[in-house]
């Protein structure tokens, strides 16, 4: 019996490209995985298998590399929640101003 492939190689690779895309607006690597498998039909695990088998032994980095790394998203990701709550600040005062003069 012959393993059918029910997905193309190119289906994998733009998938497995989605991913890294979209890693910075999740919180986890697994979230985006979770939220492109169901854009494209197939299971989390599933798409979690093609990425673990692309990455490629690459270049060793150092543990200090590593955590820098890991430091420096979790800093974008806390300043991008900023950002959304200042544009939420700055409407509703928007709004508030915009309601005082009315009055």
């Amino acid at each position: 019996m012959t393993k059918s492939n029910k997905f193309s190689p190119e289906l994998r690779e733009r998938a497995i490209r989605m991913v890294y895309e979209v890693r910075e607006a999740h919180d986890s690597q697994w979230a985006a995985i979770e939220a492109v498998a169901g854009k494209i039909g197939c299971s989390a695990q599933t798409l979690s298998n093609w990425i673990r088998k692309d990455v490629a032994p690459s270049t060793p980095t150092s543990p200090a590399t590593d955590a820098r790394i890991k430091e420096l998203e979790r800093e974008v990701r806390e300043l991008k929640r900023a950002n959304e709550i200042l544009k939420l600040a700055s409407a509703f005062f928007a709004q508030a101003e915009l309601d005082r003069r009315l009055k």
